[in-house]
């Protein structure tokens, strides 16, 4: 999961914090140092470290939280206060044209970083926000980029104009917006070409189409992998061409963290928009509060919550609630719940943002799951509403028709008993708040060792 060597090493230091009564001016001293190191390690700039370091330790020793209630608390309250100023404060909007003007997006970015694919998975964005949109294919040097642009937009439904390889990238932008603005389009996406490194070939082609074109906003996509290369790259673009803005790709891989949390502060451009996965909905807006909040361990409720209403059916949603307020849950419930996790980007997307990432959880086994999904399914209709039918001689059928030993059942049952005793206790227990259902959801994750 994204940033998690450093969340474990942040929430270490809270740890220490939390357990102290009273805190001395040594003590925040002692806790800033090992975030200092924490964040030097995560490949966060120098810079920006020492000015987060040093603002914290004046906000601490400066107010009057050492001897009160929770001084610990208040120190984390101000490190995430600090996090949040340094990406920005406030989720930074795009610039819409007005009608019946398209709004003309370019992408830029080196190669290796996801930008076609970025392409695509902004354009479903905006399709979800009810925007018209088109891609445009620029890069007529890599092989096959035309046609990767193409499977994108096919994946979103969202129709790519191109004109080949011979025309210049300049011509074929001039034609893709004329041809939005005579569709009717609110959104037109220039995928450009890449290149290994920053060139002035590349500069002077993408400024010669700001020069023909009118830009509404120039999006930078870097790997938010290659933590301060990707705030180079974000300086060196910016200076040259001028960007509007950053795409962070790759947030699910080996995340250090130090794009994310460099690059507003050395650049003075926001990160507008994140991307994990591979799959075309896993592409969020770009929060520094809630990004601040995942990075300390504390959870992201809200954009589980905003991805479960965009993506979770309705009237499954109800079906499960009715079942749920009956106390009742079959092996039909089970799959369907891992069905909706799978489209909420997986049992380790959703940990991550419910703040449980990190060494005080085992890791995620999505085999596991696949395995679970396949003992369930060799289960007759009946047993899967009944599970008080598997006997010792059904649980062996039903390990010979999913092909797995017969204590993989057996373990699957027992976990779905724990869970079936959970739910009766959410089901019959007094109404809470969403932080208090949250809570619950933790808990029943840690009891099923998930």
């Amino acid at each position: 999961m994204a940033f998690e060597s450093l969340s474990d090493k942040l929430q270490n230091v809270f740890k220490k914090l939390r357990s102290k009564g009273t805190l001395t001016e040594d003590d925040v001293q002692a806790a800033l140092k090992e975030v200092r190191m924490a964040l030097l390690e995560a490949d966060v700039n120098f810079k920006v470290v020492k000015q987060f370091t040093k603002a914290v330790e004046e906000k601490a020793i400066g107010a009057d939280i050492m001897n009160g209630l929770n001084p610990g608390q208040q120190v984390i309250k101000l490190v995430n206060e600090e996090m949040t100023d340094l990406m920005g404060s406030d989720a930074a909007q795009l610039t819409f044209a007005h009608a019946p003007e398209p709004t003309v997006i370019m992408m830029a970015g080196l190669n290796g970083a996801g930008k076609t694919t970025t392409c695509g998975k902004l354009a479903l964005h905006l399709k979800n926000k009810s925007k018209k949109t088109m891609l445009a294919a620029l890069d007529v040097y890599r092989p096959a980029a035309i046609e990767q642009l193409k499977v994108n937009g096919e994946k979103v439904g969202t129709p790519v104009f191109e004109m080949g390889t011979d025309k210049s990238p300049v011509d074929i932008a001039c034609a893709a917006v004329e041809e939005a603005r005579k569709e009717h389009f609110d959104v037109v996406i220039l995928d450009t070409a890449g290149r290994q490194q920053i060139d002035e070939a590349l500069m002077q082609e993408l400024h010669d189409i700001k020069e023909r074109v009118h830009v509404d906003d120039t999006l930078l996509v870097v790997d938010s992998g290659t933590g301060q290369a990707a705030v180079d790259v974000a300086t060196g673009f910016d200076e040259k061409v001028g960007i509007d803005g950053v795409i962070l790709t790759k947030l699910d891989g080996d995340t250090r963290g130090g794009a994310a949390l460099s690059v507003k502060a050395v650049t003075g451009k926001p990160v507008m928009f994140a991307a994990s996965g591979e799959k075309p909905q896993d592409f969020d807006i770009f929060y520094p509060d809630r990004m601040a909040s995942r990075i300390l361990g504390m959870g992201d409720v809200l954009s589980l919550i905003e991805k479960a209403g965009e993506t979770i059916d309705e009237e499954d949603a109800k079906k499960a609630a009715e079942s749920l307020k009956k106390g009742r849950f079959t092996f039909n419930d089970y799959l369907d719940s891992m069905k909706q996790v799978n489209k909420l980007g997986g049992m380790g997307s959703v940990i991550s943002m419910l703040g449980m990432g990190g060494k005080g959880l085992p890791e995620v086994d999505e085999t596991m799951l696949k395995r679970n999904e396949a003992i369930i399914m060799s289960m007759t209709p009946a047993e899967r509403n009944d599970p008080k039918l598997l006997n010792p001689k059904r649980k062996n059928r039903i390990a010979r028709g999913s092909g797995v030993d017969i204590m993989y059942v057996n373990r699957l049952v027992k976990q779905f008993e724990q869970m079936q005793k959970l739910m009766k206790q959410m089901s019959g227990g007094k109404k809470r708040g969403r932080f208090g259902q949250m809570a619950q959801m933790q808990n029943m994750m840690r009891q099923l060792k998930f």
